[in-house]
């Protein structure tokens, strides 16, 4: 298998010209045996995990053959393994999925059961996410020259963990990564040069982390080359940040000292390692921020960016018109691909189109099959994929190397740590080829109807949560006869807003506080993942109710039908987002109301609560 370049400690011995050839032709190498690569990677997961409790329970019986594979395990989704994760979360630690010990769990931003899913992995697979990272500004540099010579203004951040009762850590991938030594220690390399000190990154205070790393990016304004944060909401997120405490930063850059508020000792030490008394910066920042309007905030304050660095694809390329304005027009970049279960693949051509962007999967990070996926006709937001598969659609995933141009196919991996044939959920289309590897556009999550940042909320869950609620109505005499819903991202933070038209049968007027319980009642109903990103990221604005028109959604049908549907199949959809219908909505709204306070949650899944 081809063998990724070695990195270097010392900036002295430091050849990055070197370095990014070295590591362009091992993407060619790969991308050129991509399916000789797969075979020896199925072949390494399974001959080292040959013993383990999962494959002897299947019958795979130590072969390590694709054929006895593909014969022999079947394809699952994450309620098959789910006894399996709780056996090791429980504190089992004999070889039930993976050879090697599992060093944590990761966890989703899917969920089960409202939960997140606990994937399990390995200590090797950090190695595995610091070489996907090894290649990312190595091919950006083909593109952008000279980003060596300047520094990043990512805005990255830390999430709350819990531990399991069998004393493994469950945190986000991300968390995961950032907490390790391939962050912290990482070895010289102009390409990770940032404006945050480690210290702010891992500050779990996120107003601390946020205002800390915003000054330490104004202080070094010249030096930014490139901005960016994990998600589009993300960065949005930091920018109207900036926008409410302006005056407080510059404040701070003026006199050289940190504002009260920043607490934590580590963040103030490594802060005032960068800040200096600066009247004339304060000034400019000043003069930029108090201006009337903000667009092109970011190329007015960071005038040598060249492009902003964030996930414009799938429910976030929503935020692209937000981006554009305030950064007049940067190129919106998207680098990679990755999820709890695998890293996969990097964008070969970064400064394309955000509705143009494809990831090559790295034949190295796992093995991958496809599901090809049959799309249904339909006004949903999401694609429906079958939950569990028949014997027939078992046999129809294809390898890597075997998709066809054009269809779309629902990711299906085995990874080294513990995943065999696991369903991801995500929906792929096949854009094109790099030598023999395939390259997809991301689609959309499977089923998934509504989603403001990290959360993910998918039809049924929906369904569930506004029953619920509609409970609060049943004194009235009043009933939901229909309902949508729409992913607000002109608020920031985002909000879910929900669409109701009622049935009043009685003569009791419904008090405002009795719409404010059903929001509060939806959003306690919504899974563990929303419910964080309204308490504790604050990535998620409270819940709306709108209640509409009697008659609004048979004009939602009319308007539908007009457009081309089948007047005999067309329903409701639960999820809107084609502009027109939206506006149609908006022009029927009678009142609105809001959730009056966020949800309860707290980290860790609901039954560890007894043993933490």
């Amino acid at each position: 298998m081809p063998e990724a370049p070695k990195t270097t400690q010392k900036p002295t011995d430091y050849n990055l010209e070197l370095k990014n050839k070295k590591i362009l032709q091992f993407i060619e190498d790969l991308t050129s045996n991509a399916d000789e690569v797969q075979n020896n990677v199925l072949e390494e997961i399974l001959s080292s995990n040959a013993h383990v409790e999962y494959l002897k329970k299947h019958g795979l019986d130590g072969r390590t053959d694709r054929e006895s594979f593909k014969n022999t395990m079947p394809v699952i989704t994450y309620e098959d393994i789910q006894p399996y994760v709780e056996r090791i979360a429980n504190g089992d630690t004999s070889a039930i999925l993976c050879s090697k010990p599992i060093s944590e769990f990761l966890t989703s931003s899917g969920t089960s059961g409202g939960e997140r899913k606990l994937m399990p992995t390995i200590e090797e697979e950090l190695g595995r996410r610091s070489l996907l990272y090894s290649l990312l500004m190595p091919v950006m540099s083909q593109f952008v020259p000279g980003l060596d010579k300047g520094k990043g203004m990512y805005f990255l951040f830390i999430k709350s963990e819990a531990k399991t009762p069998g004393g493994l850590v469950a945190r986000p991938v991300l968390t995961s990564y950032y907490k390790s030594n391939h962050f912290k220690d990482r070895p010289y390399d102009p390409y990770t040069n940032y404006t945050s000190p480690n210290e702010t990154i891992l500050c779990p205070d996120s107003y601390q982390s946020m205002y800390s790393q915003m000054l330490c990016g104004l202080c070094q304004h010249k030096e930014v080359l490139r901005v960016g944060a994990v998600f589009a909401s993300g960065f949005i997120r930091a920018i109207k940040f900036l926008e409410k405490h302006w005056r407080l930063l510059c404040n701070d850059i003026r006199t050289g000292t940190i504002d009260s508020k920043i607490t934590d000792p580590s963040v103030r030490e490594a802060v005032m390692n960068i800040l200096k008394a600066d009247p004339k910066l304060a000034d400019f920042v000043e003069a930029e921020c108090s201006k009337d309007s903000w667009q092109g905030i970011i190329t007015r304050l960071w005038p040598n960016t060249k492009y902003v660095d964030v996930i414009v694809t799938g429910t976030m390329s929503q935020y692209i018109p937000t981006l554009d304005y305030y950064s007049n027009g940067l190129p919106l970049v998207c680098t990679m691909y990755a999820s709890s279960e695998c890293y996969f693949g990097v964008n070969l051509n970064p400064l394309c189109k955000p509705s143009e962007v494809s990831y090559t999967l790295v034949p190295t990070m796992a093995y991958f099959e496809f599901l090809p996926i049959q799309r249904n006709n339909g006004v949903s937001n999401s694609i429906s994929v079958p939950k569990t598969l028949n014997e027939k659609e078992q046999q129809e995933l294809v390898d890597l190397v075997d998709v066809k141009l054009g269809q779309e196919y629902e990711l299906v991996v085995t990874t080294y740590s513990g995943l065999f044939r696991y369903r991801v959920g995500d929906v792929l289309r096949v854009a094109g080829f790099k030598n023999k590897a395939p390259q997809f556009n991301f689609i959309c999550r499977k089923n998934v109807v509504l989603s403001i940042d990290s959360d993910k909320t998918d039809e049924v869950e929906l369904q569930h949560a506004v029953k619920n609620a509609v409970n609060h109505l049943l004194p009235f005499d009043a009933t939901l006869a229909e309902y949508t819903s729409f992913a607000d991202t002109t608020t920031i933070p985002g909000h879910y807003v929900l669409y109701w038209e009622l049935s009043l049968n009685g003569n009791t007027p419904i008090h405002p506080s009795v719409f404010e319980d059903c929001c509060l009642t939806i959003e306690e109903s919504l899974n563990s993942v929303y419910r964080q990103g309204r308490v504790c990221d604050k990535s998620i604005g409270p819940l709306e109710i709108k209640i509409v028109e009697p008659g609004t959604f048979d004009k939602l049908m009319d308007y539908a039908i007009s457009l081309g549907a089948s007047i005999n199949q067309y329903k409701t959809p639960r999820c809107v987002k084609f502009a027109p219908i939206v506006e149609l909505l908006n022009s029927r709204v009678i009142s609105c109301y809001f959730s009056p306070k966020c949800p309860k949650w707290f980290p860790g899944h609901k039954q560890w609560s007894n043993t933490n």
